[in-house]
């Protein structure tokens, strides 16, 4: 009993570390990774102390506030995490997975620098979800009735239209701002001809509906 108690409690530390440093590569401050991994400031002070990859300093980010004075483009990309860690938990991923991986996508997804870092995202998840902690909710998402995007939004707001959705803003601003354009680049379509050439080996026309090559 005592062996497979410890075998546990060893295999609890070993993911925890494995989280923490997955946590630490993506620029979290030792208060997150201590929040999402369970282990001690002093162990991770000792595991991540070295002064060129350590984690970040300085005051941790309060969200609550901050969401509503931050730029279009943050408050988009804030939805953006936001809604790619709900569609993963709801998958059945446990939370700290779930917004590793959402971090980890919204990044890569990023045509320039991430605009929010990772314990931004870590406190705006919390403040939505009402975990770790927080003992109460500041944020719930909203479905756009225009767009049908989902965005952050105060939890005591239940917006009836668009005007408070940032997708819907983001669109109407494109073509005149700049930064926009240059984080969000329109990908150029497909040449046509190229597209009706790669359809053709897959598909021949008998009668008047296509079926699947065989060949």
């Amino acid at each position: 009993m005592n062996h497979e108690r410890n075998l546990l409690h060893a295999q609890r530390h070993i993911r925890a570390l494995a989280l923490a440093t997955e946590c630490a590569e993506l620029g979290a401050r030792i208060r997150t990774m201590q929040l999402l991994t369970g282990l001690s400031p002093s162990q991770l002070q000792h595991l991540f102390r070295h002064p060129l990859s350590g984690p970040r300093r300085g005051r941790h980010p309060d969200s609550r506030e901050w969401y509503h004075t931050a730029n279009l483009l943050c408050r988009t990309e804030a939805s953006i995490v936001v809604v790619l860690f709900r569609r993963l938990a709801a998958r059945g991923i446990d939370p700290p997975n779930a917004l590793i991986a959402a971090y980890r996508h919204y990044a890569a997804a990023c045509k320039t620098a991430p605009r929010i870092t990772f314990d931004r995202a870590f406190d705006l998840v919390a403040h939505t979800t009402g975990r770790w902690f927080v003992t109460g909710r500041s944020f719930s998402v909203f479905t756009c009735p225009e767009c049908q995007s989902e965005y952050l939004t105060s939890l005591s707001l239940a917006p009836m239209t668009n005007h408070e959705c940032p997708f819907c803003k983001l669109l109407k601003r494109y073509t005149k701002d700049p930064r926009i354009q240059a984080s969000y680049p329109v990908r150029p379509l497909p040449c046509v001809a190229q597209m009706l050439w790669i359809r053709s080996l897959w598909y021949e026309p008998v009668g008047n509906q296509p079926v699947a090559n065989s060949s």
